[in-house]
C-alpha cells in the first residue's frame, strides 16, 4: 500500500465489470490491466511495486505494459499544487485509474475539474478529490416513548455496593448521594468501580464508626491524577490551486515537456520502440525451428551441413 492519500485512485463514473473491458489491449497488457483493476484503492502504482506482487511479469514488462495501458486511456498521473490556509504549499502526484477506456478529451476535462477542489486534511491526508457534501434530508420526528425511570449512576451503585464488599462500610442513601460526585470524578479520571471499592475497603480498622466520613476522606486524599489532555490538531483548510498532467513513466510534467496521452515524447518513443508484445507462454521466434545452418571447414571449399556434422560427432562419442 502507498502512503495514506496516495496510490491507486478511481477516476469514478465507471461502467460495470465486463469481459470485454480490456479486449482492445495486447494479451500481456490485458493481463496486467486486469491485475491492476483488482488492486484495492490506495495500492502503490509504481511499476516496481506492481512487479513485486505480480506472479508472472518482471519490472521491465510491467513498466512497458503500464505505458501502453496509459496510451490506451485507462491510467493517468496528475500533479496537483496544494495551498493550505496557512499559506504553506506543496506539489503532490496522484494516480487515477479508469476501468472504462477514456479519450484524451475526457482526461483533459477531468484535470480541469481538479482545479479548485477542497482537499482539507481532516477528510483524508493528502486527498486529491473531495467528496461533494449532500444536503441532509429532514426525517419525520418519531413519536416520543415514555421516558424510562432514571437509573442510579455508576458512581452511586459503586458506593451502594460497598456494604456487600465489606460489612464495615454500610453507606446510607444520603451518604451515597453526598459522595456521588467524588466517585464520579474518580471514574472520569480512568478509575474503575473496583478501584474505588478497593480504595475504600483496604486496611480498614476493626470497627468503623463513621463510614460516610471515612469514605469522603479516602475519596479526597486518594483521588487519582487527571488524564493528560491530548490536544487535537486543528484541521487546516487546503485547496488545489494548479493541476498539471504528468508523464506516467518518468517525473516530467507539462512545465518541462509536452504530455500526450499520458506520456512524454521520450517515454512514448521508448514504449513504441519495444515493438509487438509477445503473449505469456508464446515461444519467441529465435527459439523456433529454422533453416539448417551451413558453412565451410577452414582451408576447404566443401560446404557442409553443420547440424548434421554435430549430430554425427555426438553419435561417434556415444552421446544421445
Amino acid at each position: 500500500m502507498a502512503k495514506t492519500g496516495y496510490g491507486k485512485r478511481s477516476a469514478g463514473d465507471e461502467d460495470p465489470h465486463a469481459d470485454a473491458d480490456f479486449a482492445h489491449l495486447h494479451p500481456r497488457d490485458r493481463e496486467i490491466a486486469v491485475f491492476v483493476d483488482r488492486l484495492q484503492e490506495g495500492h502503490a502504482m509504481g511499476y516496481k511495486a506492481i512487479a513485486a506482487v505480480h506472479p508472472l511479469y518482471g519490472q521491465q514488462a510491467v513498466r512497458t505494459s503500464l505505458g501502453r495501458i496509459t496510451l490506451a486511456g485507462h491510467l493517468r498521473w496528475i500533479r496537483e499544487h496544494i495551498t493550505a490556509e496557512d499559506n504553506s504549499m506543496r506539489w503532490v502526484t496522484r494516480t487515477y485509474w479508469s476501468r472504462t477506456r477514456r479519450s484524451e478529451e475526457w482526461w483533459a476535462d477531468f484535470v480541469r475539474e481538479r482545479d479548485g477542489r477542497d482537499v482539507t486534511e481532516d477528510y483524508m491526508p493528502g486527498l486529491a478529490r473531495a467528496e461533494q457534501a449532500e444536503e441532509p434530508v429532514a426525517e419525520p420526528e418519531p413519536e416520543r416513548e415514555p421516558e424510562p425511570e432514571e437509573q442510579p449512576s455508576a458512581a452511586y451503585q459503586t458506593l451502594a455496593g460497598l456494604r456487600s464488599a465489606d460489612a464495615r462500610m454500610p453507606l446510607t442513601d444520603r451518604d451515597c448521594r453526598s459522595l456521588e460526585s467524588l466517585a464520579a470524578e474518580w471514574l472520569s479520571r480512568g478509575a474503575t468501580p473496583h478501584d474505588i471499592t478497593k480504595a475504600l475497603t483496604d486496611g480498614l480498622p476493626p470497627a468503623v464508626t463513621n463510614p460516610g466520613g471515612l469514605a469522603r476522606n479516602r475519596l479526597e486524599s486518594k483521588m487519582p491524577p487527571k488524564k493528560a489532555k491530548v490536544r487535537q490538531k486543528a484541521a487546516r483548510r487546503a485547496r488545489v490551486t494548479r493541476v498539471l498532467m504528468a508523464c506516467g513513466l518518468c517525473d516530467a510534467d507539462e512545465r518541462t515537456t509536452q504530455i500526450v496521452s499520458g506520456l512524454c515524447r521520450e517515454c512514448r518513443a521508448e514504449i513504441e520502440a519495444e515493438g509487438p508484445v509477445v503473449a505469456y507462454g508464446a515461444v519467441p521466434e529465435t527459439f523456433l525451428p529454422g533453416p539448417r545452418a551451413g558453412g565451410t571447414l577452414p582451408g576447404a571449399d566443401e560446404v557442409i551441413d553443420v547440424t548434421e556434422r554435430v549430430e554425427a560427432l555426438r553419435r561417434a562419442a556415444g552421446l544421445r
